[in-house]
């Protein structure tokens, strides 16, 4: 039992010498080409690099091509910024492509810039090489009511110096984008505009729309101008329409109270033939009653009615000459 014991710890101790001088021989490699480059690391420093989690890999390979562009950096610099989270691969490459562009640029701001989330190697790239980007079609209305939508190709250089805490790409397209619409706007018609485009380019681009951003404006250009909608016609159109509803809603409102009128009147007419008819059942009341008190004899009777027929003979006369008139 003891013998196995000490089998299973000379196999773990062999192990371990083995892993150890596996590392240290990659390590001996790795100091022998950095001396051979000229970059001074000692290969106790590679070792405390691996127990400080650092790969020593990166931190010499990314000294001697900075020691090999002329560019002095420490090992404590490159370390540091690899513990922070930073990619010391892409900050040497700037730093090495601002050299050679003589763009002015240091290790402190290279660094800030990539800590901050930005690839500081393409916005050096973007000093040297200016970027172009296209925004998406901008519709504005000029003074006529006619829509114009626009395209336009935006020339940009990236701004070392602001690359931390400037506003990006969106920032640009959102201030043109409305630089367009302010212009198209205050022109009088759609033609002006489609006559000389350029003028939307000068104006726009002497509105200093790259202050407080990470990018320099180069220039502006519309790569094209289409005709949209006749806004101002449909404008007109919506408004006639609103204007006939209105309308339409205010003589239906007038003919129901003309309705509502002639109801109530027909409603009187009734009521007042009623009262006739009630009246007229009252007199022969009266009559019989006359009759009775001798206050009406059978002469004034018969005059009353002689009376009566003559003047429905009258009102039948007087309708049938109304029917003629008519005709």
């Amino acid at each position: 039992m003891d013998n196995q014991v000490v089998l299973i710890l000379v196999i773990i101790v062999a192990i371990a010498v083995l892993a150890f001088v596996l590392i240290f021989m990659r390590l001996v490699g790795l100091w022998l080409s950095a001396i051979l480059a000229g970059v001074r690391v000692s290969l106790l420093q590679m070792v405390l690099m691996r127990w400080r989690r650092v790969d020593p890999r990166a931190i010499v390979d990314n000294m001697v091509t900075a020691h090999k562009a002329g560019i002095p950096l420490t090992r404590d610099q490159l370390e540091a910024h690899y513990l922070a989270g930073g990619n010391i691969k892409r900050v040497v490459n700037a730093l090495v492509s601002a050299d050679k562009a003589n763009i002015p640029l240091d290790f402190k701001s290279a660094t800030a810039i990539d800590l901050a989330g930005r690839d500081v190697f393409e916005a050096v790239q973007m000093s040297v090489q200016p970027k172009v980007i296209e925004s998406p079609p901008v519709t504005a209305v000029a003074k006529n009511g006619i829509q114009l939508i626009a395209r336009v190709r935006v020339t940009v250089r990236a701004n070392i110096q602001k690359l931390v805490g400037g506003a990006g790409e969106e920032t640009i397209l959102a201030r043109v984008g409305e630089g367009i619409v302010t212009t198209i706007g205050s022109s009088e018609n759609h033609n002006a505009v489609l006559e000389n485009p350029d003028t939307i380019s000068k104006t726009v681009l002497a509105k200093g729309l790259d202050s407080g951003t990470a990018f320099e404006i180069l220039s502006i250009d519309i790569a094209d101008i289409d005709i949209g909608k006749n806004v101002g016609a449909e404008l007109q159109m919506d408004q006639a329409n609103a204007d006939k509803n209105i309308a339409q809603a205010k003589a239906e409102e007038r003919r129901a109270m003309a309705v509502a009128a002639e109801q109530e009147m027909k409603a009187k007419a009734q009521e007042a033939r009623a009262k006739v008819i009630e009246a007229e059942a009252e007199i022969p009341k009266a009559i019989a009653e006359s009759f009775r008190t001798g206050n009406l004899g059978v002469m004034d009777y018969y005059r009353l009615k002689n009376l009566q027929a003559d003047t429905d003979m009258r009102e039948s006369l007087g309708k049938g000459q109304s029917k003629k008139d008519e005709k």
